[in-house]
């Protein structure tokens, strides 16, 4: 009952947030005293557009020397973007330094949009590593530009032109630029410090401020990840609460995907279809079977068509984006509910298999019971905080909140879905040498050594080896870590079917001589030998002896039944029928 409750309340979670996860973002900060804020990561390719817009920004106290603004760092991959942890200082107050500190030991190529509240101006500044950017007021300047085939004709090379160069652009945009206070992109200077206006509503004592501006990726050079940052420099000695509206909007040539993330639409209905179809051949596989086939196999084939789903619904969901800039409700809706359900299924098969239910015994014991009780809930709340992180803006306080909360828990379920399997390996060890069936135990011991070994390899790599490929990478390369990581996933399906497939004669429980001779220690064994005497007389007949035999180095054959239970009902039987006194 619990389980169900945990589950119904986030499937209603799913239902009641909003749809954020999009291209085209809109977000509102209330009150807000972070020092830094990020706002946006997106990879631009040639021709790509980023238009932000600042509405109602409020500070609270109210000073209007205080220093506000944006950063827009470029890079080639997201572990090439330290400069934010080394600062103890605002990085809008340390760069109109002359040649600060900062800009000595970091490469990074960062645009600075500081807020001039006194004189309403949003000053544009570049660090030194900048050697071309095209700022404007709007996009809408950039558009009329495309249309016309002016714009990116005469802004591929540089941003410095000579005044001679104004004739070649239309009228209309001359005069806008011009009013843009933007006259110094046609002068041969090599400064990067341009101004844009902004302007101000005094509503109940209160002051608000507006601004926007929109960049144009102009060549191949400028191409790059770029990451949006707001900054409250006053926070940096004292408190101040800050209020504004925020909307961003990314496009790489009528594609609101950032670069790496082009791909993931047909990379998500590919891996859909293996599941798929891997999924019908293992149905297939137990429909034909002709050993005992358990409930557990068909849990496994629900799992597989679940995960099969979850990536169709994902990818549908990826493709509206990348068109229209945002998701389509429905279809995302979809996709929450079968991730969710994935997840848990996924989380309970791992236990079930690892207790060896089916495998070792047909009841869990209270352990168990509770390992469920602790692990599902928490994968369910670790799949909501997924959830909520797509959904919320990358600005808002609860991405953050929700992005630790997801990393913890998801770790703390990882840990302990390893000790049921633990828990067998254990027993295991402690039945082999007390109940006198060490082969059979060894068979299925070494079985559930391999499905640990699996389990930390698939959490190592899914976890952190594709995190570290994620933030190394080139940015138009960063799909390759779902890449990685669905085919990881993958394989762990592959491996644990194979391992766990239904057969009575399974060759993967053929042991060695070695392993065989470390299973019992090289001691005595008692072998029953069942033999049928057909003598004269009938109190012979059926009688076993019991011979004392060394262990003799030769590996079991696949012929003996793999399971205990057709061994312990085959012993039971001949000793209930040949029972003598």
């Amino acid at each position: 009952m619990k389980f169900k409750f945990i589950l119904g309340i986030s499937f209603l979670s799913v239902f009641f947030i909003g749809p954020a996860f999009t291209r085209i973002h809109k977000f509102d900060l209330k009150n807000d005293f972070r020092r830094f804020i990020s706002l946006s990561s997106f990879g631009f390719y040639k021709e790509g557009i980023l238009s932000v817009n600042l509405i109602n920004f409020k500070a609270l106290p109210f000073d209007d020397n205080d220093v506000f603004g944006f950063s827009l760092d470029r890079t080639l991959s997201d572990a090439m973007n330290p400069y934010l942890d080394s600062h103890d200082k605002c990085p809008l107050q340390e760069t109109f330094n002359a040649k600060s500190d900062y800009e000595q030991k970091d490469e990074t190529a960062v645009i600075y949009f500081k807020f001039d509240l006194k004189h309403l101006q949003l000053t544009v500044n570049c660090s030194s590593n900048v050697h071309s950017v095209h700022i404007y007021k709007n996009s809408s300047i950039i558009r009329l530009a495309r249309n016309k085939r002016h714009l990116p004709a005469k802004l591929s090379d540089s941003l410095l032109f000579s005044r001679t160069k104004r004739d070649s652009f239309p009228h209309e945009i001359v005069n806008s630029m011009d009013n843009f206070k933007l006259d110094g992109m046609f002068q041969e200077t090599s400064t990067c410090l341009q101004t844009l206006p902004m302007t101000m509503k005094e509503i109940k004592g209160e002051k608000y401020y507006n601004t926007s501006f929109a960049m144009y990726v102009a060549n191949e050079k400028e191409e790059g990840l770029y990451n949006l940052y707001f900054h409250n420099c006053p926070n940096y000695r004292r408190r101040v609460a800050v209020d504004f509206s925020m909307e961003i909007k990314e496009i790489n040539n009528d594609n609101f995907l950032s670069a790496g993330e082009m791909p993931l639409p047909e990379l998500y209905f590919m891996m859909a279809l293996l599941f798929f179809l891997s999924g019908c051949f293992w149905v297939f596989i137990l429909k034909k079977s002709k050993h005992p086939v358990f409930k557990i196999h068909y849990l496994m084939a629900v799992l597989v068509y679940l995960k099969s789903l979850s990536l169709l619904f994902h990818g549908i969901n990826f493709h509206f984006i990348q068109t229209k800039g945002e998701h389509v409700a429905a279809w995302a809706i979809l996709y929450y509910i079968t991730h969710l359900l994935k997840g848990a299924v996924l989380f309970i098969t791992i236990v079930l298999v690892g207790t060896g239910w089916t495998f070792i015994k047909h009841i869990l014991a209270d352990k168990d019971k509770k390992l469920f009780m602790i692990v599902i809930p928490l994968q369910v709340l670790a799949n909501v905080a997924e959830i909520i992180i797509e959904e919320s803006e990358e600005g808002d306080v609860e991405h953050k909140r929700w992005r630790d909360v997801f990393i913890l828990v998801d770790l703390v379920c990882c840990g302990a879905i390893m000790f049921p399997v633990v828990w067998s390996i254990r027993h295991l060890q402690e039945a082999a040498h007390m109940d006198g069936k060490a082969a059979a135990n060894l068979r299925k011991l070494k079985l559930f050594r391999h499905f640990y070994i699996m389990i930390v390899c698939y959490i190592y790599f899914t976890r952190v080896i594709v995190y570290l490929l994620k933030i190394t990478v080139p940015f138009q390369y960063e799909w390759l870590d779902e890449m990685f990581r669905e085919m990881a996933t993958y394989v762990f399906f592959v491996l644990t079917g194979y391992k766990f497939r239904p057969a009575s004669a399974n060759p993967y429980f053929t042991l060695s001589a070695e392993e065989l001779a470390q299973g019992d220690d090289d001691e005595e064994t008692d072998v029953v030998v069942f033999s049928s005497v057909t003598g004269n007389s009938g109190l012979t007949e059926g009688l076993c002896k019991v011979n004392k035999v060394i262990k003799v180095n030769r590996p079991i054959s696949s012929e003996v039944p793999s399971t205990q239970e057709e061994r312990d009902n085959l012993i039971s039987k001949r000793e209930s029928s040949h029972e003598y006194d």
